[in-house]
């Protein structure tokens, strides 16, 4: 048993507490108790606690990309170029090591469980490692070492767009063959990693560009079987909307929904270019939806359907950081709401709570983990202790307005994980140098090979 005295406390609804005190007990909370004064000997969390993050979309190696990409106009495209110029050069070992930086960079911004959407399988040319599995055991042991939850969202990706060209080029490396043949390398991933050590398997289908609706099924049944989360990219671009209707008659959303697709267990990624009949389809399925807008407005997508995906019934919105422009839940929160006051030109569409709901309980159940994201008995012990006296939230006072709409990243002080600590003052326990991890390892990536040009 542990114990930790939380001068605030937002539970994860209804108002925040005072002087509360909680007790844990092999990685979960057996009682949340306000009004205590602080007992001799318990540590203290200062500020206003919350429950731990969920960043629900990460592609890991595209952080190597942050500030690379913004010289000149450019489009989704061009920064495509230079993420794949990144995916050519990385192995087992540099994977592992951008990973776990990253994962750490998570955890400093109170990221307590990360959904990994993981498509680079392969050695270059698509040749498989000795261990086929090598770039994903890579991502899990960056998970453990950084120590934060992980759902591995092991990608099917098998052709090269809406028409089903075949992968070329570095797309190669990303490619199984078959859907079948995918499944059979990740029953291998699953058995060897799912349920250990924090880390979960689930399945992704990339796109309506990456996996012909014939190979769908085959996705869709591994998932099922096994009760797994299964995510997908989503009408992120007009462009990919219009390329779908032109092949296949549909919207992406109506082509996933024809194939089985959409349903409980089911996030759509994005969810940027929506009709109507789409929205529809995503709420009476009940699919989560996982807006990413710091990478949205980055590469210049758009913005999402918020207020729509929220009419009754809602559907569940997560958020993620994808390509990692910036790294901040809180961010990513706040951002769904001001984009949706430069859409409207009103105030005031979305309030602080549902914002950090998204961020939190409804983050963790698009992961499969439907037992973190609150702060009470019997959920995972994940806490997240925000500064309220930094230059950016001092005299917002301890409000889920001062979390959302004031503090970030810089903001988080501690971080408890399933009830160990690994952020403590602002230091990471396990990965202290995690800037300069970030720092060699990008240089080795992409400036070593800028240099041999």
């Amino acid at each position: 048993m542990s114990a930790w005295w939380c001068e605030h406390v937002w539970t994860g609804t209804g108002p925040v507490q005072r002087d509360v005190l909680v007790t844990v007990d092999d990685g979960r909370i057996t009682a949340v108790t306000p009004g205590v004064p602080r007992p001799a000997g318990v540590p203290a969390l200062r500020g206003l606690v919350v429950p731990g993050f969920a960043n629900a979309h990460s592609h890991a190696f595209h952080r190597l990309l942050r500030a690379r990409t913004q010289q000149g106009r450019g489009s989704f495209w061009t920064w495509r170029d230079l993420m794949y110029r990144a995916a050519d050069r990385l192995t087992p070992d540099s994977y592992r090591e951008v990973a776990t930086a990253v994962f750490a960079e998570m955890t400093l911004a109170g990221v307590t469980g990360v959904g990994e959407f993981h498509y680079l399988h392969h050695a270059p040319g698509g040749r498989r490692y000795a261990d086929p599995n090598a770039m994903g055991l890579a991502l899990a042991d960056a998970a453990r070492a950084a120590g934060l939850r992980l759902t591995l969202l092991d990608t099917c990706y098998l052709t090269a767009d809406v028409s089903g060209a075949p992968v070329v080029g570095t797309q190669e490396r990303f490619s199984d063959g078959s859907a079948d043949a995918w499944a059979a390398r990740v029953d291998d991933l699953h058995a060897r990693v799912s349920g250990v050590d924090g880390v979960l398997v689930g399945a992704a289908a990339h796109s309506v560009r990456a996996v012909p609706p014939s190979q769908l099924p085959a996705v869709v049944e591994w998932a099922a079987a096994r009760g797994a989360p299964l995510h997908a990219h989503v009408a992120e671009q007009t462009a990919e909307v219009d390329a779908c209707r032109a092949v296949h008659g549909a919207t992406p959303v109506e082509l996933l929904d024809g194939h089985g697709v959409l349903g409980p267990r089911t996030t759509a990624v994005h969810a940027t270019h929506l009709s109507p009949s789409d929205v529809t389809a995503l709420r009476t399925s009940g699919t989560g939806v996982c807006f990413c807008p710091t990478t949205e407005r980055d590469l210049g997508d758009g913005i999402g359907p918020a207020s729509a995906l929220f009419a009754e019934p809602a559907v569940p919105l997560s958020l993620g950081s994808d390509s990692h422009a910036v790294i901040d839940l809180l961010e990513e929160a706040r951002a769904v709401e001001l984009d949706e006051r430069l859409a409207r030109r009103e105030r005031g569409v979305l309030d602080a709570e549902t914002l950090l709901t998204c961020a939190t309980r409804h983050g963790h159940r698009s992961l499969g983990v439907s037992d973190a994201g609150t702060i009470a008995p019997g959920a995972r012990a994940d806490l997240v202790a925000l500064d309220l006296a930094s230059v950016r939230t001092a005299g917002g006072g301890a409000t889920v307005e001062t979390a959302v709409f004031a503090a970030g990243a810089a903001d988080v002080n501690d971080v408890l994980v399933d009830g160990r600590v690994v952020v403590a003052d602002r230091r990471h326990t396990t990965v202290p140098d995690a800037a300069h991890r970030l720092a060699a390892v990008t240089a080795r990536v992409l400036d070593d090979e800028e240099r041999a040009a």
